[in-house]
């Protein structure tokens, strides 16, 4: 095996606009890419959304023992965001985990990755908006006294929701990117009070018990888990929206290291605190427990309202991201012929306003449909858990097979390392597929399967219809 020190192979993504995959994605315009901050706040924006501001509670029915889950996956994700690093290094390219599985393992696996991202994307933005809009519910009474508890009314508060961060992205990239920065900076202020200054009012009565389910300590982790995989999700996105980040091959290991390891030590000091400022039973059935936390620090519930205004800003901020992602991906995917050609429709030269329409509308159907389903919440989020992990498996798998085959070329002294990462990343992501649970992956299992006709069509419509064979008489291709 031939080492060489870091960096792309010779010939290999060789400039920010060229993909390994043979595709080519046109360089952003300039003044309209994210620098290294905007970057990280759109890792730190997309990861930190509404969902942790309600994810205790979901956490709280699996009891203390969840706590150790989002340590688990507190590693599982640095190693992802490392791994995520290196296969940004080497293919700087918009699309992330589709370009990485199509380099690797050929057109069919990229396209999977990237109906499953897809999935993932707009899916999952109804499961903030649904987290989202208790909080809106919440600040609307303890503000203003109004009661929009009806279904209705939350229905109509989470569209707007959902369109409001569509019409940022089709303002442009970097109206996108400014609202992204302001966002994740107000956002973090408070969880970040929550977590240091909670820690000062803990109380170990309110932890409740280690296993709160009926079942073993090993099956509630494994669930917990999967609960907490989704509040990391957005790990990838840097690697995303490649195309759209200066200095793709530099910044974004960084932005996804950086952006990850700020929302770890976030995520675990703001669970201890919660956990242990509301009582368990309280917490369980919590619609807004960092609200109920600081209230129970300070009394009343004027604080709760505060936090509740920053948990709304948050969500936007969150679903101003997400928005993003829900377009690139399609977009690098139809570029190379693997999507709808309609998706590399282009706003202002650097908005790809189709996929962004096209997703806010599967979101806003998918959020209408989840009042519907018992605990909405929980379901969308293991369901997305499962289409997140499929585009983490495959990177994982195309770093391990770019490592063992020498198609990586990595120093001798960083081998023994990345392949630990890998190999860790990729049973990380197994496990996570097994604690979203049987029902959750059936439901993936069966939405991933139904990319399979859109494949079919596209291909025929680019005139391919299979394999082309040689005749036995005549030599020729038919």
């Amino acid at each position: 095996m031939k080492m060489t020190e870091g960096g792309p192979l010779p010939g290999v993504a060789a400039a920010d606009h060229t993909t390994a995959a043979g595709g080519t994605t046109p360089r952003a315009e300039k003044g309209t890419r994210l620098g290294l901050p905007q970057a990280v706040a759109l890792v730190v924006g997309n990861i930190v959304g509404t969902g942790i501001f309600l994810l205790p509670a979901s956490l709280a029915a699996f009891g203390t023992v969840s706590i150790l889950a989002f340590g688990i996956v507190t590693l599982g994700s640095l190693a992802l965001a490392v791994v995520f690093g290196r296969l940004g290094r080497r293919i700087p390219a918009s699309g992330g985990p589709y370009a990485y599985a199509r380099d690797s393992f050929g057109e069919f696996p990229g396209f999977l990755n990237a109906w499953s991202f897809w999935i993932t994307a707009w899916a999952g933005n109804a499961g903030i908006a649904v987290a989202w809009v208790g909080y809106v519910v919440y600040f609307a009474e303890a503000a203003f006294g109004l009661d929009w508890s009806g279904t209705g009314a939350q229905v109509v508060i989470g569209l707007i929701g959902l369109w409001i961060p569509a019409l940022i992205n089709l303002a442009g990239v970097t109206k996108m990117g400014a609202f992204q920065l302001i966002t994740t900076v107000l956002k973090f202020a408070p969880l970040i009070f929550v977590a240091i200054v909670g820690l000062f009012f803990i109380q170990a009565d309110n932890f409740g018990p280690f296993n709160a389910t009926d079942g073993s300590w090993i099956g509630a982790v494994s669930v917990a888990a999967a609960l907490v995989l989704f509040a990391y999700s957005g790990v990838e996105s840097a690697s995303i929206a490649a195309e759209k980040v200066k200095d793709p091959a530099r910044n974004i290991g960084r932005a996804s290291v950086y952006g990850t390891l700020a929302c770890a030590a976030l995520y675990m000091l703001g669970t201890v605190a919660v956990f242990g400022t509301v009582p368990h039973e309280k917490l369980v059935n919590s619609t807004a427990p960092f609200a109920d936390a600081i209230n129970a620090m300070f009394g009343g519930s004027a604080w709760g309202m505060v936090m509740a205004a920053f948990a709304i800003i948050s969500g936007i901020g969150a679903l101003n991201g997400w928005t993003l992602l829900v377009a690139e991906m399609p977009m690098a995917a139809a570029r190379d012929g693997l999507f709808p050609k309609m998706f590399t429709r282009m706003r202002g030269g650097n908005v790809p306003w189709v996929g962004i329409v096209v997703g806010t509308v599967l979101t806003s159907i998918t959020f209408v449909m989840a009042f519907a389903a018992e605990n909405a919440f929980n379901t969308i989020l293991l369901l997305a858990t499962f289409t997140t992990v499929v585009p983490y498996l495959f990177s994982a798998a195309a770093q391990l097979f770019w490592l063992v085959t020498g198609e990586r070329q990595v120093s001798r002294k960083g081998l023994g390392w990345n392949l630990t990462l890998a190999v860790a990343a990729l049973l990380f992501t197994f496990w996570m597929i097994f604690g979203a649970g049987g029902d959750a992956v059936f439901q993936g299992t069966l939405m991933l399967l139904a990319g399979i006709p859109v494949y079919i069509w596209v291909k025929a419509s680019r005139g391919e219809y299979g394999p082309k064979e040689i005749t036995r008489t005549t030599g020729e291709l038919r």
